[in-house]
């Protein structure tokens, strides 16, 4: 029956009350209880009399500014402060015209809205300008002494309790304003503290397998030179196949090594932007000789994030990497594009002929392309890759 004046937490999940909502009704239904009481209370607005004119104008503009009021709630500066000066000026004259009725609501209203939204001048002012109002229209009817007292009175006692409110509602703005820097401050502390620890990683990483990745290395490149010696026979199809082999493993190894020290720039929170990443891998892929690779940045670039930046690089070298493995010599473009609120990396190669396949086809464990799909899901990204007009084609398109 209520839902209209309820609101579901943030939080919790649960439907609480929206007291704004609920303010707002109240506003509204005390509007139309003063129009209501005025034009029924003695004596009635109309255009028998002047006073009945002047109470029936007054309450007009009192209703038309209420209204203007309710509807610019705190966030339309100029718009609640005209309707505040006319509610003033209006509901001061027609409790002044009709002072036997709860029209003195419509100031009162004015008065402490004012303390509340509007600086103390400002709401000084307006304060002021009711008050005048008031007490020219009741002097000019000879409004009994008690509500020429009262009434300013009343007009005042609710615009100095509505300061304290401002003081109050101030004082929960400046708290909101410090937690949140309290928040960026601690957020920024943490940041600061995993730096050291990012760094130690990032040691003992390049110590580990980077060390260990290079070790390997030298071993093959020992053994691959001992298999291809004049001593042993040159016609052995199983030496031939192992010689091929550890050819293999050296080039995994050495593009592992490589994986592992950019892995250690990203720890150390030093890597460069993400168009120089890319035409620095561009360029180890050109070095090998077999490869063409012509890189195009489209677009203005700007920063990204870690997680974005990782997830663009690992997909352009999946990219490169397949084009290597299964069409070796082939030209192969890698795109980079910076678009308003994402970003895009395509790599496209011709499709090789059929039957044709190069000595790195079969290596890899074929789970590429799932994880770099994994990948983009996890930053709310996509991932195609398939044939296309004679190409293949692998096409990344992220938030950033």
């Amino acid at each position: 029956m209520f839902g209209f004046a309820t609101r579901r937490d943030l939080a919790t999940g649960a439907r609480v009350v929206n007291v704004t909502r609920v303010i707002d009704i109240i506003r509204a239904i005390g509007l139309a209880v003063v129009v209501i009481t005025v034009s029924v209370a003695s004596p009635r607005p109309g255009t028998d009399s002047a006073r009945g004119l002047a109470i029936a104008v007054a309450l007009v503009l009192s209703a038309v500014a209420w209204i203007v009021w309710l509807l610019a709630g705190s966030s339309r500066r100029w718009m609640n402060l005209g309707g505040l000066i006319v509610m003033g000026a209006a509901g001061g004259a027609l409790a002044g015209l009709s002072p036997n009725s709860p029209g003195v609501a419509i100031g009162c209203a004015a008065a402490f809205s004012a303390g509340v939204r509007l600086r103390t001048e400002l709401s000084l002012g307006i304060v002021a300008e009711t008050i005048a109002a008031f007490l020219v229209a009741a002097l000019i009817t000879g409004a009994p002494t008690g509500a020429l007292l009262g009434y300013p009175f009343a007009f005042a006692g609710l615009w100095s309790v509505s300061l304290t409110r401002r003081e109050f509602l101030v004082r929960a703005e400046q708290a909101e304003h410090m937690l949140a820097e309290t928040r960026r401050a601690r957020e920024a502390k943490t940041h600061a503290a995993a730096l050291p620890e990012r760094a130690r990683i990032a040691r003992d990483i390049h110590d580990v397998l980077a060390h260990s990745l290079a070790a390997v290395a030298v071993n093959l490149q020992a053994a691959e030179g001992l298999l291809a010696a004049s001593t042993l026979p040159a016609d052995n199809p199983e030496l031939a196949k192992a010689v091929e082999c550890i050819d293999r493993a050296g080039t995994l190894t050495r593009e592992g090594l490589a994986a592992a020290r950019r892995a250690v720039l990203a720890l150390r929170d030093d890597a460069a932007p993400l168009p120089e990443q890319l035409a620095s891998l561009t360029g180890q892929y050109r070095a090998v000789g077999d490869l063409a690779v012509d890189f195009t940045v489209t677009g203005e670039a700007r920063p990204l994030s870690e997680q974005a930046s990782l997830v663009a690089y690992r997909t352009a070298q999946e990219g490169l990497t397949n084009a290597r493995k299964h069409a070796p010599g082939q030209p192969v473009t890698l795109g980079l594009g910076f678009e308003p609120g994402q970003i895009t990396v395509s790599v496209a190669n011709p499709l090789p002929a059929a039957g044709d396949k190069g000595p790195l086809t079969a290596a890899g464990a074929g789970a590429g392309l799932t994880g770099l799909r994994e990948r983009a899901a996890l930053v709310g990204g996509t991932l195609e890759a398939g044939p296309a007009a004679g190409a293949w084609r692998v096409a990344l398109r992220m938030p950033a």
